[in-house]
């Protein structure tokens, strides 16, 4: 059995067993902590502390989505950063260095919304690891688009990688334990990605993965070797993300 983290613990401590149970103020309550919503300039959430009691204050003026993962992200920091001044600021949600505190409550905010133990049977339900599948647990569980593509790549079952870029490169990406770390993709997108016409071109977003080779993510020189699937979903006016899946075994070797 897979050890539980310790948000997934409370949760089942809780009684959650379904993905609508997770009352995140109730939640925050129960750890001694109280929600409020203000406007708030250069940061998405803040937290104040004294002994046992906490405030977290959210900004009113973020989607009902992007305020649960602040909420999840600040409890986070009042389980594991007590006494330290943190301050969350107006980023988007992405990967970040493992010993980071923002990647702590990160990683503790992707539990507490989309625990292992409801998420990856609602993951194994879906057909096909496509962004159709993305958006409809995000819709399940509550959560953005981005975090749910992060959790789907990162703890799914898939070989694949998911790679953001805006116009001036790639953003960040993650991959899947399964992915050997010599395939790191290339920093600006391949003219003959279909990622490249999405960006750039103003073509719609693929509504399903398209093959294609392997060099246009990958600037190894046996890259030309194989072929891969790509499917890209606009988040933004000038941010694209892209589901590198990888179908050959050869690939996967170390």
């Amino acid at each position: 059995m897979t050890r539980l983290s310790a948000a997934e613990r409370l949760l089942q401590d809780l009684g959650v067993t379904e993905p609508k149970e997770i009352d995140l103020e109730a939640i925050a309550f129960h750890l001694g902590a109280r929600v409020r919503y203000r406007a708030l300039e250069g940061c998405e959430a803040q937290i104040v502390g004294c002994n046992e009691c906490a405030i977290i204050t959210v900004n009113r003026h973020s989607a009902p989505r992007r305020k649960r993962f602040s909420i999840a992200h600040e409890l986070g920091h009042w389980c594991y950063h007590r006494g330290e001044r943190l301050t969350c600021r107006a980023e988007e949600i992405r990967p970040r260095d493992p010993t980071s505190p923002e990647r702590v409550a990160d990683n503790y905010a992707a539990d507490l919304l989309m625990p292992l133990y409801l998420f990856e049977p609602a993951a194994r339900a879906e057909p096909k690891f496509t962004f159709k599948a993305v958006l409809d647990l995000a819709e399940k569980f509550e959560t953005s688009v981005t975090a749910t593509a992060i959790r789907l790549v990162e703890a799914g079952r898939f070989p694949a990688l998911l790679v953001c870029h805006g116009s001036r490169g790639k953003k960040w990406f993650t991959r899947n334990r399964d992915v050997p770390t010599r395939w790191f993709p290339r920093a600006d997108l391949d003219s003959e990605s279909f990622a490249f016409g999405v960006l750039f071109g103003g073509k719609t977003d693929d509504p399903m993965p398209r093959k294609i080779g392997a060099d246009a993510w990958f600037e190894r020189r046996d890259a030309d070797r194989y072929m891969l699937l790509e499917q890209t979903f606009r988040t933004g006016s000038d941010e694209i993300l892209t589901l590198v899946t990888i179908t050959d075994e050869e690939m996967l070797e170390e």
